[in-house]
């Protein structure tokens, strides 16, 4: 058994203040905030600026609402990038097969992320200091 990637959702990127960081994304790189929401199940906010046709990977500038660990990241790195996210079909069966080979796991189990998808994060542990985020849209 193994899991397949269909792409690049997002590259998250760490921000204290969103409008602020929008307005340097549309500034340097001519990216339009698309949607913007307040994640309860992750305790942040998250706005999204999609790359090149709109439907491939975005930029996604996401601040802590109450999340203690991005708050920590944020005062200890400051801003920058937080994680990758990659789309997979089938994400409770690719969190069984990396659980089955013992890739450390933050979430065994999806949740709930920004635009309603399923989520769930990899320990940077299994991939050389880099947060990685399985998507998958309903």
């Amino acid at each position: 058994m193994s899991f397949a990637i269909k792409k690049i959702d997002h590259v998250a990127i760490a921000v204290e203040d969103i409008d602020q960081a929008a307005e340097k994304y549309r500034t340097v790189l001519g990216l339009e905030p698309r949607e913007r929401e307040v994640v309860a199940s992750q305790k942040t906010e998250a706005c999204l600026l999609p790359v090149g046709d709109g439907q491939g990977a975005c930029v996604e500038l996401i601040s802590p609402k109450g999340n203690q660990g991005l708050a920590r990241v944020l005062e200890k790195r400051g801003p920058g990038i937080h994680h990758i996210a990659v789309e997979v079909e089938g994400i409770e069966e690719a969190l069984a097969f990396l659980k089955g080979i013992g890739v450390p796991l933050i979430d065994e189990a999806p949740r709930r992320g920004a635009r309603g998808h399923k989520v769930a994060f990899v320990h940077p542990k299994a991939t050389g200091g880099v947060l990685v985020e399985l998507v998958e849209p309903e």
